[in-house]
């Protein structure tokens, strides 16, 4: 028994794959992102989950990450979207992955080794982190076309201000970009075969706008992007899409103990009592990734109702009211996120009460806390001709 665990339901990570499948149809690959350990949700459960339900690709941020799937027996491709050190280049070759390139430095290595590598380059069209604008990227398409044993598989870009708005035109005009540079290298005799744009916010909103490929974040894991894209959806009439939401996270009461009125709780004395109080103490803390900011703001879900936080989140422990719970015990389980009897906690909720957003609360959630597939009675996959194995 742990006091500190994630369940992590399989049958709702499933069917998030399906409802995009049908959403983008049989002809576009779908690659969901595992990287940072699948969002929270464990890398090598959410990664079969994901390919079992008719996932194609799976986006990966390192080198580690391609080893720990592969030493799982995951043989799909693999997108390594983050930089790859030039001393790990060998290793990621020889694994199979395909690599996003934008650095002359990376792409003379992988010629001077003479290993086969199916490289997508990516483009600069507004978000200023990895790419290039389109003439170096010309020129670096050259360099990889004169090299044999490489292949540029894909170009792609990212999108910088789909999410957090329902006003699109800084995002159409990075479309636009992409477009063009699509053009560019294609009239320059580089065939493009794969091309990527689209992330979970553009997948529900822009159905004309997939190409050949999704890379699918956030909402393979039930959540939506922001609540701006759920507008956006309900605007453009997919609001009642359904996202199932796989992550919960799980204490137990540690101990319940009686504090008087007037008594200070926790570091700091940030909380006082004003009536006498039953508090439970919960083995949780900010170690764990229970944010700190919760203090004093946050609730958990004990007995089916709401218990608040009182008192500054301390590195390992977090204490909470339980004055209007009946019959709190020791080892009474607890709901930090998800759902116990008729409540909920969602990972929206903690994001703003922490002043942050759904992805980084289930990301932050410590590594070293356990996650236990579970199964949530999902329905089985459709019998939908657009279902298909995984492509090479």
């Amino acid at each position: 028994m742990d006091p500190v665990w994630c369940e992590v339901d399989i049958d709702a990570l499933a069917d998030n794959i399906r409802t995009f499948r049908r959403l983008v149809g049989p002809d576009v690959r779908l690659a969901p992102a595992v990287k940072g350990n699948a969002y929270g949700h464990g890398l090598v459960p959410a990664a079969r989950a994901f390919l079992t339900a008719g996932a194609d690709w799976l986006c990966v941020h390192g080198v580690d990450e391609v080893r720990a799937l592969r030493d799982a027996g995951v043989d799909a491709p693999l997108y390594l979207v983050g930089p790859v050190l030039l001393h790990d280049l060998p290793a990621v070759a020889a694994l199979g992955a395909r690599m996003v390139v934008y650095n002359r430095e990376t792409v003379d290595r992988l010629v001077a080794l003479d290993v086969p590598a199916r490289l997508h380059l990516k483009i600069e069209t507004g978000n200023h982190r990895q790419g290039l604008p389109l003439p170096e990227a010309l020129a670096l398409a050259e360099r990889i076309a004169a090299a044999p044993h490489l292949e540029l598989e894909g170009v792609a870009s990212h999108f910088a201000n789909i999410e957090d708005t329902t006003d699109h035109r800084y995002a159409r005009a990075q479309l636009a970009a992409f477009e063009q540079a699509v053009e560019a290298l294609r009239a320059a005799g580089h065939p493009v075969p794969i091309r990527h744009l689209s992330n979970s916010a553009a997948a529900l909103l822009w159905p004309d706008q997939r190409f050949e490929m999704v890379r699918l974040g956030i909402s393979a894991y039930g959540l939506w992007p922001s609540k701006e894209t759920k507008v956006a959806a309900t605007l453009a009439g997919r609001g009642d899409l359904r996202l199932r939401p796989a992550l919960a996270w799980k204490t137990r009461v540690a101990q319940v103990k009686a504090v008087p009125e007037g008594a200070f709780v926790g570091y700091g004395c940030s909380f006082m009592t004003t009536h006498p109080t039953r508090l439970a103490i919960l083995p949780v803390g900010y170690y764990d990734g229970y944010d700190r900011k919760l203090s004093n703001i946050a609730h958990v879900l004990v007995r089916g109702r709401r218990a608040p936080v009182r008192g500054r989140v301390c590195m390992n422990l977090i204490m909470v009211d339980v004055t209007d719970v009946p019959d709190v015990a020791l080892e009474d389980e607890v709901v930090l996120l998800g759902r116990q009897g008729d409540d909920v906690v969602t990972a929206e909720m903690l994001g703003d009460w922490a002043g942050t957003i759904n992805y980084e609360v289930v990301t932050r959630v410590g590594g070293h806390v356990p996650r236990r597939p579970v199964h949530g009675g999902a329905a089985p996959p459709d019998d939908d001709p657009g279902y298909r194995p995984p492509r090479p």
